[in-house]
């Protein structure tokens, strides 16, 4: 029985119900689907990182961490960006560890965007920017990425900047179609910004998953764009453990002082025992530097096996995400198409118009290949025999 409540309320977030993800996992059980839908590794992790989360717990480390984060954990960040990007971070006053990469991000938006503020994002984009935003009574804008290249439109970008414009949300390596910034895009972005009070707010979880040996363009590698962005990342993403729900932002000092007014009182301080495991496990800096060609790997294992498919493959530039076509061969909306292939077919995908607020349908659906081999292989014989209709 269900409990009803004789409060009347008002909801702030009136058009947000049941999503198709939620629609998908609940079909996926039924039918037992194999599953390329969920960004989320179904492989373990590292047995050293368990041993470490372990060791922490068995030597009490079991308490509140620093609200901003073990020391030991932040040192390794900063010398892991100033190696890779060429930053240099303050230790104490411009790191935050997070309760998750999307903690991160929620701290960021709602510290730094006020009521009556514009926030330009790309879509299709994680579904969480436009809702935060949407919280802090700010309204934001969508640009459209131009299809099939997902690219930004930096005219676009000019002409939907406003006096409002507070915060440009980025998404590099992008979820969903899995394409990265290139240099230009960072002069772009940095000649947009430039003698402007714009935030650059940078979702960069899948910094460490870029293909064919070309670099991450973050905007830490930018000195311009450095100082005015505030960079999520993620380790549950690059260690593979999604479900410890840990991740870190780095922002010049003035910046994150407002972000950590926010993680104070939203989560005060990340789990503790995952920060010592982390810690430990980043003296080894392959850690990090091996993930983009293990993930390589999988890219290209599922693009062979689904050689013989009738669906035509996007290239994948980064991310765990690769974007497949079918309009060739079926008029079916993305959504019926995804429905189709876990009643018929017994596999799970997401339909690429879940990730626009108007449900842009481009005929394309997202294929996750952060799954071990056997599921990757399971998963492109069953679309290999997808049938027209």
């Amino acid at each position: 029985m269900t409990l009803r409540t004789p409060v009347k309320f008002r909801s702030k977030l009136p058009d947000v119900g049941t999503t198709i993800f939620t629609v998908i996992g609940q079909l996926s059980a039924q039918h037992n689907a194999i599953n390329l839908s969920q960004g989320a590794p179904n492989f373990p992790c590292d047995p050293q990182l368990v041993a470490g989360v372990t060791r922490a717990m068995q030597d009490n480390h079991n308490q509140y961490a620093p609200m901003t984060g073990l020391h030991a954990l932040k040192e390794r960040i900063v010398q892991k960006i100033s190696d890779l990007y060429h930053t240099d971070y303050d230790v104490d006053n411009e790191i935050l560890i997070t309760a998750s990469a999307s903690e991160g991000l929620y701290s960021a938006i709602s510290g730094l965007v006020h009521p009556g503020d514009e926030v330009i994002y790309f879509e299709p984009s994680f579904d969480s920017y436009a809702p935060i935003v949407r919280l802090q009574g700010a309204t934001p804008v969508a640009i459209k990425l131009t299809v099939p290249d997902f690219a930004v439109n930096w005219d676009e970008v000019r002409a939907a900047i406003t006096p409002r414009t507070r915060m440009i949300i980025i998404n590099t390596p992008h979820n969903p179609s899995g394409q990265v910034f290139s240099r230009a895009d960072l002069e772009q972005l940095a000649a947009i910004t430039r003698n402007t009070d714009i935030v650059i707010l940078s979702d960069e979880v899948y910094e460490h998953v870029v293909f064919d040996g070309e670099p991450h363009h973050g905007m830490a590698t930018h000195p311009q764009l450095a100082e005015r962005s505030v960079i999520i990342s993620s380790f549950g993403k690059t260690y593979h453990v999604t479900g410890w729900r840990v991740g870190y932002c780095v922002a010049p000092a003035e910046l994150m002082e407002e972000i950590c007014k926010v993680h104070q009182f939203l989560m005060f301080s990340a789990d503790t025992p995952m920060q010592y495991a982390f810690a430990d496990h980043m003296r080894d800096p392959q850690s990090w530097l091996s993930l983009s060609a293990f993930y390589q790997r999988k890219r290209d294992l599922l693009h062979t096996l689904l050689a013989e498919s009738p669906f035509r493959l996007l290239p994948s530039a980064g991310s765990f995400f690769m974007l497949a076509d079918y309009s060739h061969f079926s008029e079916e909306n993305d959504s019926e198409m995804v429905k189709r292939l876990i009643t018929d077919y017994g596999v799970a995908t997401i339909p690429l118009s879940a990730f626009y607020t108007d449900g842009t349908d481009n005929k394309l659906i997202r294929l996750s290949f952060a799954k071990d081999e056997a599921t990757l292989r399971a998963g492109a014989q069953a679309l290999c025999r997808v049938k027209p209709r």
